[in-house]
């Protein structure tokens, strides 16, 4: 009777892919491609990144934000390396 479902497949809705990462900031540039915003929890995955974070900080051109939109490049505060081409996930 229960359905399941196929979350190997979607680990959660893509909200934007990485453009860039400055290492000595930890900082990950993402080009949105839905909304997302502080507090929301995401899924950072790649040929090798796979890791969850909770969104603390988000800014586009230095200025902080709550939330970004699509079509929007933010930076995005992240507790690991992340790489060009790392999809974002909300979860």
């Amino acid at each position: 009777m229960a359905e399941e479902k196929q979350e190997e497949k979607s680990p959660g809705q893509e909200v934007g892919k990485v453009t860039h990462y400055y290492t000595k900031l930890g900082v990950g540039v993402v080009k949105l491609s839905g909304t997302l915003k502080v507090g929301d929890k995401i899924r950072m995955k790649g040929a090798t990144t796979d890791f969850e974070q909770n969104v603390e900080s988000m800014q586009i051109e230095k200025d902080k934000i709550k939330e970004g939109k699509a079509g929007q490049s933010i930076g995005l505060q992240v507790k690991e390396h992340v790489r060009a081409n790392d999809v974002v996930y909300r979860l």
